[in-house]
C-alpha cells in the first residue's frame, strides 16, 4: 500500500469514527429536546380529568386520567430502576377501559436485594376506579438486547426497556390496543407500590444530555484535529526524505 493510500485510507477511517460520534451527540441532542418539551407542558389539574379514551385522542399532552379500568392478566418489572439511591424495578400492569383501550398501569417501585431475587408481586384484578398522570414512560436509553424475558413468577417478565409492541406481544393484545404513555398512578391510592408523580424519574435532565453531546462532538473534532496533524507530519516527513 502506498503512502498516498495510506492517507486516504485514515481519512476515511478517521471520518468514520467522528461521524458515529456525532450521530451520539445527536441524540444527546434530540433526548435534551424531548425532555425540554415534556418539562415546559403545563402540569395538568386534578379538577380537570380525563378518561383513557379521551387521553388516546390527545396522546402527547399531560393528563389528569381518572377512569374506571379492569386490571389484566401479566406483570411487568422494569428492571435498573434507582430510587434515593437504592436498585429496584418498577411493577406494570395492563388495564382495559370500557371502550377497549389499554394502558399499562405504573404501580410503584420495589428494592432488589444484593442477590437480585425478583420480587414476588400480588397482581390487581377486577375493575377499580384508578387516578393518576397520562405521561410518558421511562426513558429507554439506547436499545441493547431483548426488552423482555421470562420471570419465575406466572405471568410475569423481567423487562430492561418498556418497549410497548414487545410488551403488547407478551400480554397477547393487538398492538394498536396499547396505549403509547403510561397511567402514573396516584400515590395517595391504597393500591400498589411505593409511587411519586415526578415527570422525569430515574433518567438523566436535560442538562446533562447537552454536556454528553458537547463531549460527543468535541471527540468528534478531536477525531479530526489528530488526523490533520498525523498528516500534515507524514507530509513533512516526505519533504525531508
Amino acid at each position: 500500500m502506498t503512502r498516498q493510500h495510506t492517507g486516504i485510507f485514515g481519512w476515511l477511517l478517521a471520518l468514520l469514527v467522528a461521524g458515529v460520534f456525532c450521530g451520539f451527540g445527536a441524540w444527546q441532542l434530540q433526548r435534551m429536546h424531548q425532555k425540554e418539551a415534556l418539562l415546559a407542558q403545563v402540569p395538568p389539574s386534578r379538577a380537570v380529568a380525563v378518561t383513557l379514551d379521551a387521553a388516546m385522542r390527545a396522546p402527547q399532552s399531560l393528563h389528569w386520567l381518572r377512569d374506571r379500568l379492569q386490571f389484566l392478566p401479566g406483570t411487568v418489572l422494569l428492571d435498573n430502576q434507582l430510587r434515593e439511591g437504592r436498585a429496584g424495578v418498577k411493577v406494570y400492569q395492563a388495564a382495559r377501559a370500557q371502550g377497549g383501550a389499554v394502558v399499562l398501569v405504573d404501580l410503584g417501585w420495589l428494592p432488589l436485594p444484593a442477590n437480585r431475587q425478583l420480587p414476588v408481586v400480588t397482581p390487581q384484578e377486577g375493575w377499580q376506579q384508578l387516578e393518576g398522570l397520562w405521561a410518558p414512560a421511562p426513558s429507554s436509553g439506547l436499545a441493547l438486547g431483548p426488552a423482555m424475558s421470562a420471570a419465575a413468577q406466572a405471568q410475569t417478565w423481567l423487562a430492561t426497556r418498556l418497549e410497548l409492541p414487545a410488551i403488547a406481544q407478551h400480554l397477547e393484545l393487538a398492538p394498536s390496543a396499547l396505549a403509547p404513555r403510561v397511567l402514573r398512578l396516584d400515590p395517595t391510592l391504597p393500591l400498589g407500590y411505593t409511587r411519586d408523580l415526578e415527570l422525569l424519574p430515574n433518567t438523566l435532565p436535560p442538562s446533562r444530555h447537552l454536556g454528553y453531546a458537547v463531549q460527543w462532538f468535541a471527540m468528534a473534532l478531536a477525531v479530526l484535529v489528530i488526523a490533520g496533524v498525523l498528516q500534515w507530519r507524514r507530509r513533512r516527513r516526505g519533504r525531508l526524505s
